[in-house]
């Protein structure tokens, strides 16, 4: 077998898992090496072609705080940008931008071949090289190996991949690529757990085709209100193109209903499991007969394209029958397939086989990351990424990893269900998931994320001298606010007619307390404090107002750290605790939690449970 080279760390998949996880590792200093079935579709958006969305927008940020590309890559090739739940309260605003899928491809292949240490390589991983129990290698579908400490398997769709549309099923990738069936056998001789999952996409069609006066408009935010993902964008925000909104009907319904046996969903031929938050059209018309109608989203490929995307309307059905759905809806009565819609069946690993790390737990040194450790979508994808490359390179280099708690963010949160609760179908990040909403906003990703991301080596000196720069200017301006005093003439004058203020005048935070008050009526009248920008001034508006809220979730974080603080040995006798329940013991012996708080999240650990536990590691001397 030819040797062909030696590596810290080596990625297997180039999609917005592998991506992050390649660069992370590199820019930690390890030797680190990439390889994807194909170099055109590194960053490829088979689903969708958007970035962020409610809750995973949070992540988007997460991943730039912590010095990641996706931020900067959406920043640099949107379309349509929009600041989605505006009407809610703080915790659950929400990024999302329609997104170029060609231009984003480009930019992050041209971010990977920029970085050092970095090597890429088109070729298909066919097996690993595993010895006395951890990795050694990895072996291409040519014969070639190379040596590595450390490897990050980032498949995405592709691993078993198998596509249905109706009757016709096949082996195979999204976008035409094919299905790297050779590493699922191999990973199975090692001992991996393995499952299978679903996922599905709809129709492209031709905007030509499309009828636009039949549909409701979807524009952008207005330009004064668009705020980039990246903490590191400065430039003016522009957007291009709206987005539509149509809707199925009781005759698109029908047309389903009739031809369900020809769906391999109903059918029987499909096995894997599909995302609850995310259905086909025949699960929700199937699930939901009460509804009449459902909306579809139609939204742009990119700028010098004219596909376009039908967002809610994937699907499994023939192409003969998606033809006949797609043109009762109006709007869409002529219709023009591109590429039909089609579903894929995918491998990926149970991840409570996985550590808090997101090392596997079966084979030393091999980390999992994105759709192959149970997830669904870009966004947390991505953020795993980066955790896992982050962690193979600082293994590989011999330095401490880094596990990040629930209260630190919502990658922790995602990476601690994922290890400790398992799944049962795609996971998808939503904001209800985390316990700690109103700390752990988008807003203040940056200060929550950018010190650890310093700290562990994937914040640059640009990156951190903005940061700085941030921090100073905000704490500047709350001093500021916290000694000027308002008149509350002054402030009537700038404010609507009949605006509720109260009674009396005061400090200018003292006033921005008041709902009737905003920033910028204040700015208005004693003037904008420098460095401010519109997304920071929108910051202290909300730790002002909410001040008492996030105290109070500060001081619960505060309790529930005692709990994580509390270490478990790994080699810890959970059977000799007879008083502790049958079933606790087994899913503790399972998991090996790391800290006493992990063992209370786990299904079937009872508070009881938890008890008894806390007190044997007293008697042990672990706490």
């Amino acid at each position: 077998m030819d040797i062909l080279g030696n590596y810290d760390v080596i990625v297997i998949g180039a999609g917005h898992a592998g991506i992050e996880a390649a660069h992370a590792a590199a820019v930690l200093g390890a030797r680190t090496a990439v390889f994807t079935l194909t170099l055109d579709f590194i960053g490829n958006m088979p689903c969708n072609p958007s970035i962020g969305g409610t809750a995973k927008g949070h992540l988007v940020r997460e991943v730039d705080a912590l010095g990641g590309l996706m931020g900067l890559a959406a920043d640099a090739t949107y379309l349509q940008s929009r600041m989605l739940n505006r009407g809610k309260g703080p915790a659950v605003h929400s990024l999302r931008v329609q997104t170029d899928r060609k231009r984003y491809h480009i930019w992050m292949k041209h971010a990977l071949e920029q970085t050092p240490n970095l090597s890429i390589h088109q070729a298909e991983v066919t097996a690993l090289d595993v010895q006395d129990g951890r990795v050694r290698g990895v072996v291409t579908a040519l014969g070639g190996y190379y040596g590595c400490t450390c490897v990050v398997i980032a498949t995405g769709t592709t691993l078993g991949g198998r596509i249905f549309v109706g009757e016709a099923h096949y082996d195979g990738g999204p976008d035409g690529t094919h299905a790297a069936t050779a590493l699922t056998r191999d990973l199975v001789t090692h001992g991996f757990v393995l499952r299978r999952f679903k996922t599905g996409t709809p129709a492209r069609v031709h905007r030509r085709s499309i009828d636009f006066a039949k549909l409701e408009r979807q524009p952008g935010d207005p330009d004064e209100q668009l705020q980039p993902f990246s903490f590191m964008t400065h430039a003016p925000m522009h957007n291009k193109v709206d987005c539509y909104i149509a809707y199925t009907n009781p005759e698109t319904h029908r047309v389903i209903l009739d031809n369900l046996h020809r769906s391999p969903l109903y059918g029987g031929d499909i096995q894997g499991v599909g995302p609850r938050y995310c259905p086909s059209i025949e699960d929700k018309v199937v699930r939901f007969r009460e509804k009449e109608r459902h909306p579809v989203f139609v939204e742009p490929c990119g700028e010098n394209t004219e596909e376009m995307y039908l967002q809610g309307l994937s699907s499994s059905l023939p192409e003969t029958v998606q033809n006949a759905m797609y043109r009762t809806i109006a709007g869409f009565e002529h219709l023009e397939i591109m590429r039909p819609a089609y579903a894929i069946e995918y491998d990926c690993v149970d991840p409570t086989t996985l550590r808090p790390t997101l090392e596997s737990k079966t084979v030393a040194g091999v980390y999992g990351a994105g759709q192959f450790n149970g997830t669904s979508g870009y966004e947390e994808a991505a953020a795993q990424g980066l955790l896992a490359g982050l962690n193979a390179a600082r293994r590989a280099l011999g330095k401490p990893e880094l596990v990040l708690a629930r209260h630190t963010s919502y990658l922790g949160t995602l990476v601690d269900d994922l290890v400790t609760k398992g799944v049962l179908d795609p996971y998808r990040m939503m904001t209800s998931r985390s316990e700690y909403r109103l700390s752990l906003r988008q807003d203040n990703a940056d200060e929550r994320l950018t010190p650890i991301g310093r700290e562990y080596g994937l914040v640059d000196d640009a990156r951190w001298a903005q940061f700085c720069r941030d921090r100073d200017a905000k704490a500047a301006e709350l001093a500021r606010l916290g000694a000027a005093r308002v008149k509350l003439a002054d402030l009537r004058a700038v404010l609507p007619a009949g605006a509720d203020v109260g009674e009396s005048g005061g400090t200018a935070l003292e006033l921005l307390r008041r709902p009737a008050v905003h920033y910028d009526d204040i700015a208005a009248v004693i003037g904008r404090g420098d460095g401010v920008t519109p997304a920071m001034a929108q910051r202290i508006e909300t730790e002002v107002r909410y001040a008492g809220y996030i105290a109070r979730e500060e001081r619960i974080i505060r309790d529930v750290q005692r709990h994580e603080n509390v270490a478990i040995p790994e080699d810890f006798d959970y059977n000799a605790i007879e008083t502790m329940t049958l079933e606790a013991r087994e899913k503790l012996c399972r998991i090996r939690p790391r800290t006493l708080a992990q063992a209370g999240r786990i299904p079937g650990v009872s508070p009881s449970d938890v008890a008894q536990l806390s007190v044997a590691l007293l008697r042990r001397g672990g706490a």
